[in-house]
């Protein structure tokens, strides 16, 4: 793919501001909900749980609709407006009183950061089948430098109060939607459009198409139990270090801002090359298998530099989701890459709304008996069967690195 098409960098500049609003929150987010719910450490947890939970809960019914949106009028629309949603809703939260507007902050967030399904087709869009999984890689990537961009922003404001991160997320967020309107071509042509289906716009309508062909089935569970597991570092990261090894916003920081380089440098450096030689199968057992080892090593940690020590081994998780999206989008048509990029998002939003739910109860709950890496236990485990289905039932059914797809959905 080249970058010569504008649409490109512009909807990766969409998905990394997507990630810094979310990553940006995380440092403040154990002092604002101590401050505004007026709560101990352990409640925050709990609460924080809960926020979450509604961010991805509105997502989990966005993501379709935003993505059959793009296969109806086309990409550009359905980011320009999410991009002025995020820009409105943050300065909203900039101001938030209570915690209930925090929630409801969260939920119009969830909703403009739907925005998964309409970026992913426009890399789908303009690039060759074949070489899908290597793109999808770009977005990782973007999701990293959002990783490494957002927390060490939100640490280094936090010295001037809670607020001053989601004003800075704000304005972001207003630069990329005018940068999309003046700037940004469509990618999807008027022949490839199709008519807007609520049928279709929701997260089994839009695998439907994918669930002719039986590959498709063990492909999904994995991906989702991998979301569920993955979800461990943005649902308790924060609450998890302080407790672990007492460190503050600016230092739980600047850890997600290194674990966020290491992310976008696999992505962006080696998932292409690793792909290549490996095919997109066995690059997703080599990530989860990476994944898997890192969690269970969390549980045991004691010392702050031994974190980072993990972060090193644990970069090539990064492989698991482009590889994987690689595979499931040579199953769609043209005129389904939108539905089903929003229902991987809608399914990933899902995970989103279940794991916070456990994984802070399970911290909260071994924080109360001297056990702070119960979470990682957990995550752990789901990671663990993840890579045992990828190993049992999709390396022997899905073909070879660049060989078609039998059964591959033609609408």
């Amino acid at each position: 793919m080249s970058f010569a098409n504008r649409a490109v960098p512009i909807v990766l500049a969409a998905v990394l501001i997507d990630t810094i609003g979310f990553g940006i929150v995380i440092p403040i987010l154990p002092q604002l909900i101590t401050d505004l719910g007026h709560v101990d450490l352990d409640q925050a947890t709990r609460i924080s749980g809960y926020l979450l939970g509604v961010y991805a809960l509105t997502q989990f019914f966005a993501g379709p609709v935003l993505g059959n949106l793009g296969d109806c009028f086309g990409r550009r629309p359905v980011l320009i407006a999410s991009m002025l949603a995020f820009a409105a809703d943050y300065a909203l939260m900039a101001f938030a009183p209570t915690l209930a507007w925090l929630f409801v902050g969260r939920a119009v967030a969830g909703v403009a950061g739907a925005i998964y399904g309409p970026a992913s087709a426009v890399l789908a869009d303009v690039t060759p089948p074949e070489g899908r999984a290597k793109v999808f890689g770009y977005i990782g990537a973007a999701f990293g430098i959002g990783f490494i961009i957002g927390p060490a922003i939100g640490g280094l404001l936090s010295d001037l109060g809670p607020r001053a991160p989601f004003i800075a997320a704000a304005a972001l967020a207003l630069i990329n939607a005018t940068a999309m309107i003046f700037l940004m071509p469509e990618s999807l042509a008027p022949a490839l459009r199709r008519p807007f289906d609520w049928r279709s716009a929701n997260v089994i309508g839009a695998f439907r198409p994918l669930l002719k062909s039986g590959d498709a089935a063990p492909l999904l569970i994995a991906w989702f139990i991998w979301s569920l597991a993955s979800n461990v570092y943005p649902a308790t990261w924060s609450f998890w270090s302080a407790a672990r090894f007492g460190w503050d916003a600016r230092a739980i920081g600047w850890s997600l801002a290194f674990v966020g380089l290491v992310m976008a440098s696999v992505q962006m450096l080696l998932t292409g090359p690793i792909i290549a030689r490996l095919g997109e199968r066995r690059a997703a057992v080599l990530g989860l298998a990476s994944g898997t080892g890192a969690f269970f090593t969390y549980v045991v940690i004691t010392q702050g530099w031994q974190a980072y020590a993990v972060f090193l081994v644990s970069g090539l998780s990064a492989l698991v989701f482009p590889a994987m999206n690689g595979l499931l989008s040579r199953l769609a048509d043209a005129s389904h890459q939108g539905a089903l990029q929003g229902g991987i998002g809608s399914m990933n939003s899902i995970a989103a709304v279940i794991a916070p739910l456990l994984l802070t109860q399970a911290l909260a709950n071994g924080v109360e008996r001297g056990f702070a890496g119960a979470a990682f236990l957990v995550a752990g485990a789901l990671a663990g069967v993840a890579l045992l289905i990828v190993v049992t039932k999709v390396l022997g059914r899905v073909p070879p690195k660049g060989a078609a797809i039998k059964g591959t959905a033609t609408g």
